[in-house]
């Protein structure tokens, strides 16, 4: 457990590591190569480095070099698998490797935590299942374990249901090149979390992979493709960046974080708007975003698109003048933990009058004084976007504790350290 001190910060620049979601989807690419991929930036944490070593037992070779990696690719061939493939509570590992399971050789058995084995995945194992994959969940619960069967992929058409999960879409496609028709993807029902998929077509095309899009609604990627060896770089977190724009905002200092740019695919980086929105003062400088914060007020805002940024706006909005209505991350339910109830619960600890609905939350806010509380240990239900939102609340507000701190490993290793470079 680790206390949060409540004092002064100082204006400040802070660097965030690489991309969590980058660095699983160029992993994955690169492992399918044609050749060794030098990448840059890879990000080191509990996650990616699952998947990094699913690869490795699939056949990949991957040299490391501290913040550097050479992947040697495979060709799109990936060798047999002895025993299960360990991925913990990494949803993303579970995701995206469940199709890449479909390019190798035999039977490939992915598990995880007891956890993960409530995170729904059968909408994809229905979408590899339509283009000739064998690929079933073990229990037939709908969740993991999984256990996909590894051959030529035929391809062909398929429409995938993606309410749940981007990644869904994000997983099939990125098998696409190494199918023998090609895929041709119609997409049913509401799509989640779009600025992911934009991630994934943005690897897949500076590897050299071609992708035909009708905006979020159809995908088309002819087979016989390669991945393209060569050297590639990770640009920094947007998700990481939140909690140091977030303790700009409740704070009142400028904090800058280096390397992002307002261009990024990352969906993550419109939280700059939204918390200008809520009176910040935002800069985009072509080294990085700052924010300044201002007196804060309530918004309404719809977060399917980055809905990871769920619990850092919500922390935020405990500190802003009047209600804030977060919309449209029904999904969130299914993260690591249900990430609308805890953070509600956590919420109401500290004083705060919140509600969790069917498809997000909302949150009355208050002047930090006027939340009296001594001494409140906050729960992370082994969560990591929990542990560092509501450090960012123990800025202003004294006596905040934060049980399981090292849960932050999941994506972030050296976030404490970051975080008290504010100081």
């Amino acid at each position: 457990m680790i206390e949060i001190k409540t004092k002064a910060i100082k204006d400040c620049e802070v660097t965030v590591p690489g991309s969590k979601s980058y660095t699983h989807r160029i992993l994955i690419a690169a492992a399918l190569s044609d050749g060794v991929c030098d990448v840059q930036n890879v990000l080191k944490s509990e996650d990616t480095l699952l998947t990094m070593n699913a690869l490795k037992k699939m056949g990949v070779m991957i040299d490391d070099y501290g913040k550097k990696v050479a992947v040697h690719g495979t060709s799109g061939s990936l060798k047999p698998c002895d025993g299960p493939v360990y991925l913990a509570n990494s949803g993303t590992s579970m995701r995206l490797l469940t199709g890449v399971a479909a390019t190798g050789k035999g039977v490939y058995t992915l598990t995880g935590t007891d956890r993960m084995r409530e995170r729904p995945i059968q909408d994809l194992l229905d979408g590899l299942n339509q283009i000739g994959v064998l690929a079933r969940s073990v229990n037939n619960t709908g969740c993991p374990p999984v256990e996909i069967v590894g051959d030529k992929i035929k391809g062909g058409p398929l429409t995938l249901q993606c309410s749940l999960s981007s990644q869904f879409l994000s997983s099939i496609m990125l098998i696409a090149p190494y199918t023998q028709k090609g895929l041709e993807i119609k997409v049913a029902g509401e799509l989640v979390s779009k600025p992911y998929v934009d991630m994934t077509v943005d690897i897949m095309e500076r590897l050299g992979v071609s992708v035909v899009r009708d905006r979020y609604l159809r995908f088309k990627i002819s087979g016989n493709q390669v991945y393209k060896a060569g050297a590639y770089e990770v640009e920094p977190d947007c998700s990481q960046a939140s909690y140091f724009w977030a303790a700009a905002a409740v704070t009142g200092n400028k904090i800058k974080v280096r390397g992002i740019s307002k261009d990024s695919r990352q969906g993550d980086v419109r939280f700059a708007k939204v918390l200008e929105s809520m009176g910040c003062e935002v800069t985009y400088d072509e080294d990085g975003i700052a924010v300044m914060g201002k007196e804060l007020f309530a918004v309404e805002a719809d977060m399917s698109d980055m809905p990871d940024i769920v619990p850092s706006l919500a922390v935020v909005a405990a500190f802003a003048k009047g209600t804030t209505v977060i919309k449209n991350v029904a999904h969130l339910k299914e993260k690591e933990c249900d990430r609308l109830g805890s953070v509600v619960a956590e919420l109401i600890k500290i004083g705060i009058d919140a509600r969790a609905t069917d498809t997000g939350m909302i949150i009355t806010g208050k002047k930090p004084n006027d939340m009296k509380i001594n001494r409140v240990e906050i729960e992370t239900y082994n969560d990591h976007r929990m542990a560092m939102s509501f450090a960012v609340a123990g800025l202003v507000m004294p006596g905040i504790l934060i049980k399981d701190e090292n849960c932050v490993e999941k994506s972030f290793p050296n976030y404490w350290e970051v975080f008290k470079g504010m100081y």
